[in-house]
């Protein structure tokens, strides 16, 4: 019920508003250097849901509607390589009910949820021990991203610098990630050079397989990871520079009601217009926005393994 009145009343709301605008207007012809990775042949890339949330359009890109159901997916990409495991972020933990209190008021009450397996159980069940990770890689640090960190207890968390002075301050975004504690936090840098048009970037392991590259905006030290897999994939993990592929595909920002979880506006549109640009340039990438449950479901899955784990 309270949804539902709530739904009636953002309607008009958002029609005075005009949802229904245009969206962002982005420059054609963006030339980009492609660089040639060499993923290793043993090299995978996994999608572990660790639950999900239950909006509308209307509240995850602008032009969305509010009659348009939307699944958001909460969960982890977990990179097996030859020469270390990454998590990228961690999904939902067993207390997700304690963290979601630490979310913005509008989210709670615009959206429902559900939690499935965390992290580290599936890690468990394919035969993974978690404290095997090299690092869990926070695209950034917002509670539904760092709620799974709970069941990780051994594992660094890898930072932006900006990042982790963002967690240390006190903006209540990163309350849950306080929480959780700091002396886990591991800060880098980027000093590999420029990536797809990015200045600045982190080769992970050297072979363009894993590239880190700043993208600031929806937090101060939020990150685009591209991923180069051995079957010729490629894949760009934007965390929530965008909820749902249209933000990136249009582009259109989130709209004016939710805006304000962008910690930068500006410069969030900024990243949705060079990230449609860097699409538009390379067509086959996948963008994968970290709560689109359509992306995901094509995604490769972590199975368990035959033995129990």
């Amino acid at each position: 019920m309270r949804f539902a009145l709530l739904s009636l009343v953002l309607t008009a709301t958002f029609g005075l508003a005009g949802c229904s605008s245009a969206p962002l207007a982005a420059p054609t012809g963006t030339a980009l250097a492609m660089p040639a990775p060499q993923p290793p042949a043993a090299m995978r890339l996994y999608a572990l849901q660790t639950g999900r949330m239950y909006s509308r359009a209307a509240f995850a890109f602008k032009g969305g509607r509010l009659g348009d159901e939307r699944v958001f997916t909460a969960g982890a990409i977990l990179i097996r390589h030859p020469a270390g495991t990454l998590l990228f972020d961690a999904g939902f933990g067993p207390g997700v009910e304690a963290h979601r209190k630490t979310s913005p008021w509008l989210l709670r009450v615009t959206t429902k949820y559900d939690h499935q397996t965390s992290v580290a159980d599936q890690l468990t069940a394919a035969g993974i021990a978690p404290s095997s990770l090299t690092a869990v890689v926070l695209t950034h640090a917002h509670w539904d991203h760092v709620s799974g960190l709970e069941t990780l207890p051994g594992s660094p968390v890898w930072v932006t610098r900006d990042e982790l002075a963002f967690v240390r301050g006190d903006d209540a975004s990163t309350a849950l990630a306080r929480q959780l504690g700091t002396t886990r936090y591991v800060a880098y840098d980027f000093p590999d050079g420029p990536h797809l048009g990015f200045a600045r970037s982190r080769d992970v392991f050297g072979d363009g397989s894993v590239v880190l590259v700043p993208a600031p905006g929806h937090t101060p030290g939020s990150i685009v990871a591209f991923i180069a897999t051995p079957d010729g994939k490629r894949y760009a993990l934007i965390g929530d520079t965008a909820w749902q592929q249209e933000g990136v595909d249009l582009p259109a920002e989130k709209p004016w009601i939710v805006r304000q979880v962008d910690a930068d506006r500006a410069a969030t549109r900024a990243m949705l217009i060079r990230l449609h640009q860097i699409k538009a340039a390379m067509p086959g990438l996948i963008i994968v926005p970290a709560h689109d449950s359509r992306v995901w479901a094509t995604l490769p899955r972590l199975a368990p393994s035959p033995a129990g784990g």
